[in-house]
C-alpha cells in the first residue's frame, strides 16, 4: 500500500512540473516572440544632376500593383539603412546615397498584405535606372505633380516628402 501512495504522489508531481515547464515555455515563447509589423525600407531617389532634381518610381511587377517608391522587406541580419540600399540597387540598378530619414510610417492599413513599419529615407544617385527585380517599369517624375496610380501609401509619404524640399520641414507621420 506504502509503495502504491509513493507512486501516485510521484506520478502527480511529475505530472504537475509537465504543466508547469509546458506553461513556462509557452510564456516564454510569448515573451520573446512578439507578434509584430514587418519592417520595410523605402528610399525617394533624387537625381540631383538633372533639371528640377526629378525621383524616381518603379512600377511593381507584382501585387499590390501601382507605383511606388522603391523600397522593400528589412531582411535578418541587415540594417533598415542597409536594405534600403540594397532594394534601391535591386529594382533600379543605381547604387544610392542616403541623405536623411523622412520618416516612420506604419499604419495597419498601409499595406493590403498586412501591418509593417517602413522608415522612409531619402537618398541621391545619378546614372540610368533600370528597372529590374520586382519592378517591371521605372520612371523620373516631377515629385510635385505625379499623375499615377500609387501603390500603398505612397501618396502621402510623397506630399510629405514634398513638404519638406518646399519648406525644409519633415513632419512627424500619424
Amino acid at each position: 500500500m506504502k509503495g502504491n501512495s509513493f507512486y501516485k504522489i510521484h506520478l502527480q508531481l511529475t505530472t504537475y512540473n509537465l504543466q508547469l515547464t509546458t506553461y513556462n515555455l509557452l510564456i516564454k515563447n510569448i515573451m520573446t516572440r512578439p507578434i509584430t509589423p514587418q519592417i520595410t525600407a523605402d528610399i525617394i531617389i533624387e537625381m540631383p544632376l538633372l533639371d528640377d532634381r526629378p525621383i524616381i518610381l518603379i512600377e511593381r511587377k507584382y501585387e499590390p500593383y501601382g507605383w511606388a517608391i522603391p523600397g522593400g522587406f528589412v531582411e535578418v541580419g541587415e540594417t533598415i539603412a542597409t536594405a534600403a540600399r540594397r532594394e534601391a540597387l535591386e529594382e533600379t540598378s543605381l547604387d544610392v546615397d542616403l541623405d536623411i530619414l523622412l520618416g516612420v510610417y506604419s499604419d495597419p492599413r498601409r499595406d493590403p498584405r498586412g501591418h509593417t513599419a517602413c522608415a522612409v529615407f531619402i537618398g541621391n544617385a545619378s546614372g540610368k535606372p533600370v528597372a529590374a527585380d520586382d519592378a517591371k517599369d521605372i520612371a523620373l517624375f516631377d515629385p510635385f505633380h505625379i499623375d499615377v496610380e500609387l501603390a500603398f501609401d505612397h501618396r502621402q509619404i510623397l506630399e510629405d516628402y514634398c513638404e519638406y524640399r518646399r519648406d525644409g520641414i519633415i513632419k512627424l507621420p500619424l
